[in-house]
């Protein structure tokens, strides 16, 4: 396989996003080029971002033009593509990677839905040769609704076009680091219960601290680490929670220190989500390779990470069935499984996962021109 020239162009370039350009710079076969923008004000990168993208390209000196150009979903990729016109080889193909869309990813509470944004990413999936999804659940959950969303304009909306969008569609995971060796629980103090996500709305802390009070309130110990990003607007749970579970707090807040970071899931046993959104979870898993036994929705993208054989361990119904399996974890703390850390190597350690992009998109430069659309 020939090695290609890659441009990533990631406009909201932070957290999730950042990772996981990096991640695939890092671990790709094919030279990969980041073109990048801060992860701030995320309208204007989706408005916008395109003429900066566009301005830093052309500006390329150093690197040989593009075999295959590689889009986050922050990205106006038709705009893009217009600003270039006359700059790219014609050889060049375009990939649209989706890590959520603004479609079905849920507005603020308060907030009025805007389409502006779920058309950009419509508009950007038309331009694109290839649409990769980040788990199967978000491809479902996007084309199902993409009908909806063009029914509301009045007329020219090409229904037709999804089933062809959609037949260019393709699930590649987000890749993680691996941490070395199986570790064993050996803190004798109570079992440290991890939250490592966004410290946003969408991720629900009301249900996971009201779930932290039920336990307290019923006698169970347990320590508290509550890492993950956060942002100007932090919901009003984490700052209620930091005084009332003050006695149990071991970690309170962002970590920018990745070795920290790490060194935090290595102690933790419990990491739990009670999101209502999630399109992957990459947080998730790089805690439970770490070691932390994780109790999850049955629901979003959360099956798709968890083998079927560990879904009832693993998975929960609804928030009662979440106390008891917390309970009895608490009770009779273990690591997570060595199956469970083992498939999560297997699948989403980031050689194997690079190594898949690697593949498709080889092929799909390969690929005479008029069989992209």
């Amino acid at each position: 396989m020939q090695p290609l020239t890659i441009w990533l162009l990631s406009p909201y370039h932070t957290g999730s996003h950042k990772a996981w350009a990096e991640g695939y710079q890092a671990n790709s076969r094919h030279s990969v080029h980041l073109f990048t923008l801060a992860g701030r004000f995320w309208k204007w990168r989706m408005q916008g971002g395109a003429i900066e993208l566009a301005q830093q390209a052309k500006a390329v000196d150093k690197h040989p033009p593009p075999d295959l150009v590689l889009a986050t979903d922050m990205t106006n990729l038709c705009a893009w593509l217009a600003l270039m016109r006359g700059s790219l080889p014609a050889r060049a193909r375009t990939v649209l990677y989706m890590h959520e869309n603004q479609l079905t990813y849920p507005w603020r509470p308060g907030e009025k839905p805007d389409l502006t944004y779920a058309m950009i990413n419509w508009l950007s999936q038309l331009c694109a040769d290839l649409i990769v999804f980040n788990s199967e659940f978000h491809r479902r959950s996007w084309f199902s609704e993409l009908p909806n969303l063009l029914k509301h304009f009045p007329d020219y909306i090409h229904l037709e076009q999804i089933e062809r969008v959609e037949a260019r569609s393709r699930v590649l995971p987000v890749g993680i680091d691996i941490q070395d060796g199986n570790r064993l629980r050996t803190d004798p103090g109570a079992p440290l219960i991890l939250w490592n996500q966004r410290w946003e709305y969408d991720k629900r802390p009301d249900r996971f601290f009201d779930l932290l009070y039920r336990l307290e309130e019923a006698g169970h110990e347990f320590r508290l680490a509550v890492a993950g990003e956060n942002f100007r607007n932090i919901p009003i749970e984490f700052e209620e929670a930091e005084t009332r579970l003050a006695h149990r707090i071991e970690h309170w807040g962002f970590l920018p220190s990745r070795r920290e970071y790490l060194a935090l899931l290595q102690r933790s046993d419990l990491v739990i989500s009670t999101a209502e959104h999630e399109f992957f979870g990459i947080s998730i898993l790089e805690a439970v390779q770490a070691g932390a036994f994780p109790l999850l929705p049955d629901r979003l993208s959360y099956p798709e990470l968890i083998p079927a054989g560990l879904h009832a361990a693993c998975l929960y119904a609804d928030d009662e069935d979440l106390y008891q399996k917390v309970g009895m974890r608490l009770h009779m703390p273990r690591t997570a499984p060595p199956s469970l850390r083992r498939a999560v190597r297997e699948n989403y350690a980031w050689p194997v996962v690079a190594g898949a992009y690697d593949y498709q998109f080889a092929e799909l430069s390969d690929a005479p021109a008029a069989a992209q659309h």
